[in-house]
């Protein structure tokens, strides 16, 4: 399983190695303190190293999504270009998708959360070697097992298709593992969560002594008094 590092600042990309790609959208670029959308991607790959860059329009329609992805996949060979499973109003982004695959465009189609999303487009892209994002976080947050959808979509996609399911929308280091046992071909993890991944294999026992003490120094520092 790749694993895709999921909005990193420039540091962490220059710190963090041990990776096969990135992802971004617009809600982690504004968090990143992006200007200038395209001048950002192209200051992005200055440091990406040629590794797998998905990089999501952020138009709402088919016209400009279109002329967008046009522009963002002509940035740098290593760009995937995002396109979500629907534009706000829930209308399929189906025609766009195929248009952009007839251009020979990498895409990364993202926001997945049902398997039936993936039936209506994977028609059109099963010889490709496109990314599908299962947003499996958002999935929990619902109350759906993210994991048992995320198993039932990629035997689906990997039956029909030369395509990639990635594993999004993380919400802890263990997501790593619940992703391989799910069958993923690829996670997307923020850095401070695949920091914490370190720790596998990590003595439970020493772990609950460092917690101990970690509350000891924050209550000797702040003088808390009883």
């Amino acid at each position: 399983m790749k694993i895709f590092l999921d909005g990193p600042n420039i540091d962490e990309i220059k710190k963090i190695k041990n990776i096969n790609g990135y992802t971004f959208n617009p809600s982690l670029f504004k968090k990143l303190g992006a200007k200038n959308y395209i001048q950002f991607v192209k200051k992005l790959i200055k440091y990406t190293s040629n590794k797998d860059l998905s990089i999501e329009v952020i138009a709402d329609d088919h016209k400009n999504c279109f002329s967008q992805a046009l522009k963002i996949s002509k940035i740098d060979k290593s760009i995937r270009v995002k396109i979500p499973i629907t534009y706000s109003n829930g209308k399929s982004t189906k025609l766009l998708i195929n248009e952009l695959i007839n251009l020979k465009i990498k895409l990364n189609v993202t926001a997945i959360f049902t398997i039936s999303q993936v039936k209506e487009i994977l028609p059109i892209i099963k010889k490709t070697n496109s990314i599908l994002s299962i947003f499996s976080g958002r999935l929990y947050d619902i109350g759906i097992n993210a994991a048992e959808n995320f198993k039932q979509i990629t035997k689906y996609v990997h039956k029909n298709s030369k395509c990639k399911t990635l594993w999004a929308s993380c919400r802890m280091s263990f997501d790593i593992i619940t992703a391989k046992n799910s069958n993923a071909d690829i996670i997307t993890i923020a850095p401070n969560l695949f920091a914490k991944s370190k720790k596998f294999g990590y003595s439970p026992i020493k772990y609950s002594r460092d917690t101990v003490k970690g509350f000891l120094v924050d209550a000797k520092k702040s003088k808390f008094i009883i």
